[in-house]
């Protein structure tokens, strides 16, 4: 998946920094799109993936306009509904923007919406 750099993807936009640069919570999402993308393939009708774990290092700055390009493959097979992404993004000269580990956990759609709390309840 390939995304560029744009003002409303920078630290300063998102609230994360003061320099207008890519915001590591914006690559984050971007490195967690790519694990649901790579995770429908272990997922059956009636279920979704949801996030359970990310281990990312963001070693280098991207300006706006600059482009990324983001990865996710699976570590090993799934195991008792769990999947771990090794995920990776690259800057468009091909060097190393960040790499970590993101864990995903399969679930059944409905069971799960059922179990989520209701924030009126708590009102």
């Amino acid at each position: 998946m390939r995304h560029e750099v744009t003002d409303a993807d920078t630290a300063v936009a998102v609230g994360s920094g003061d320099v207008p640069v890519l915001a590591t919570p914006r690559l984050i999402a971007w490195l967690e799109a790519a694990t649901v993308r790579a995770a429908a393939r272990f997922t059956e009708s009636g279920q979704t993936t949801v996030g359970t774990g990310v281990r990312v290092r963001h070693v280098r700055a991207t300006p706006v306009g600059g482009r990324v390009e983001v990865s996710a493959e699976p570590a090993a097979s799934v195991a008792g509904g769990r999947v771990t992404f090794v995920v990776r993004a690259v800057d468009g000269s091909g060097r190393l923007v960040a790499t970590g580990e993101i864990d995903r956990a399969i679930v059944d759609r409905q069971r799960f919406l059922a179990r989520t709390p209701d924030p009126a309840a708590d009102r």
